[in-house]
Order: structure tokens, then sequence, then C-alpha cells
């Protein structure tokens, strides 16, 4: 299957040819089951996180609502739209690197928006190529048609606006999909016009297998990033096959996504990078 679609390498959207790209976890938004904050506060915190992580020389930052579990399906409310925009349009404020937005689970329209309100350069999007069974339910309908007609919609500015999308993530059960390899969905993401794949272990924190890196570059032109598990003992392995890296929990005390930013951990892990 031929494609005509032309892939951007990483560094005209993430800065550099080899980008390491940390995720701000944005405290539990408003309406969220967790929620204890105020736009006010939670933009504050987005803020102070992207200070050190862009001080510490990282080449793009990727916000995500993580703390918002359990999550709505494809639909988040306009509180959350809201939120986020408000957060991310201070981080884009306060820090001079290209930003990316994830909204869970699979609010990939949601993403869009914010990423075009806060001048961001990228969208994380779940479910963009085949049917899966998430952790918050089936993902029966690929985005990838109805995702890129919104794009196209909201005009040239847009349009500018990468989307990353994961195949066979994490936190998925692809049953459904057994009969098919993970290099067929690489392929399947760059026919329907993708800007780049994700590759993952089986769950936050766990390690991006090598073979599943090499197997997706074999398969498409897209920039492969790995978009879960790395480490300061494994960045330099993970960066000589992938294009990017996308890092959360080594970040944090104790290499726990929901705990603290560790400023000993990101020295580590960029020093390692580089």
């Amino acid at each position: 299957m031929s494609t005509p679609y032309t892939p951007r390498g990483t560094a005209s959207i993430l800065g550099n040819d080899r980008a390491i790209v940390a995720m701000i976890h944005l405290p539990a938004l408003p309406g969220s089951p967790r929620s204890t904050l105020s736009p006010r506060e939670i933009a504050r915190h987005a803020v102070e996180e992207a200070r050190v992580l862009a001080a510490a020389g990282f080449d793009a930052i990727l916000i995500e609502n993580m703390h918002d579990a359990p999550y709505l399906m494809r639909g988040v409310g306009e509180e959350t739209v809201a939120a986020f925009t408000r957060a991310a349009c201070e981080v884009r404020a306060a820090v001079d690197l290209p930003l990316g937005i994830q909204v869970l689970a699979g609010a990939n329209r949601a993403a869009l928006s914010v990423a075009l309100a806060a001048e961001c350069s990228f969208i994380r999007a779940e479910g963009f190529v085949f049917a899966a069974v998430a952790d918050e339910g089936l993902l029966h309908e690929a985005d990838a048609g109805p995702l890129l007609r919104y794009r196209r919609a909201l005009g040239s500015v847009a349009e500018r606006i990468a989307i990353f999308c994961d195949i066979k993530k994490k936190h998925t059960a692809n049953a459904i999909t057994a009969d098919t390899s993970l290099a067929d969905h690489a392929h399947a993401a760059q026919f329907f016009g993708a800007d780049g794949v994700i590759v993952t272990g089986n769950s936050t924190g766990v390690a991006t297998p090598i073979s599943d890196l090499s197997a997706a570059r074999k398969a498409c032109r897209l920039p492969v990033l790995a978009g879960s598990g790395a480490t300061a003992s494994s960045v330099r392995e993970v960066l000589a096959v992938a294009d990017a890296v996308i890092v959360g929990s080594d970040l944090k005390q104790d290499g726990a996504w929901w705990n603290p930013l560790d400023p000993r951990r990101i020295d580590a892990f960029v020093r390692a990078a580089r």
C-alpha cells in the first residue's frame, strides 16, 4: 500500500532529531473525581514544572490530564477543556519550547482545540487507527478520518499542529486486532495521515520494547517515538532506534508518575540522553 503523505522529521516539530520530551501531568482538573485545585492553582503548578524541565534541557514538553482518572471516553466536559487551555496557555507564555497536548481518554478533538488556543506544536492521539478495548471501554471507531477533517476545518494554523498517534498502545487490549502486527498499525498510521507514531510498553512506566520500535521504523517513514518506560539507564539505547522519547515517570521521585519532580533524576536523564 503506497502513501500520498510526505512525513516530517522530528526536528521541525520537536526541535531536535533525537528529541527528549518531558511530561507534565496536570493536577486533577475541575469536574474530575480527584479534583481539589482551582484552575489558577493548576496552571501555576504546570508553569513551575515547565520552567524546571525547560531549564534542565528538554527539547519539548507534553501536557496531559493523567490525574483525571477514571477517564471519559473520547468526549470530555467543557470545564476540562477550559481548565486545560488555561494551563497550556500559561505554560506557553512561560517557556519557549515546542508543546504538545494529550487529553485522556482519546479526546483528540479536545486536544487539538487546546493545542490551537495555546499555540502548541503537536498532540498525542489515541485510537487513530484500528479498534481496541481500553480500560475506559471500546474504542470502536478509528479517529483518523474525523480528526483530520476537524483539523482541516479549524484552518491553516491548526494544519501545522502535528498528530503523533499511539499504535497498539499501553493500557489497551488488542485482541480485536490480534491478526495484525505492530508493523501493520505503523503502516496504516502513515497511510491515514499521522505525523508520527508512538510505541509503548504495556502500561505507564513499562519499558517500550526495542524490537517494537525497530518494527515500526521498518514499516513506515514517519518519526517513531518511544512513549513509555524510558530511564536514564535506557535512554541512549532507545534513542539509537527512536526519533524521540517521551518520559514522565523516571523524572519523578521514586520513579512514580504521581510524585513530584526529582531534580537529580531529571539531571541524570538529560545527561544520559545527551
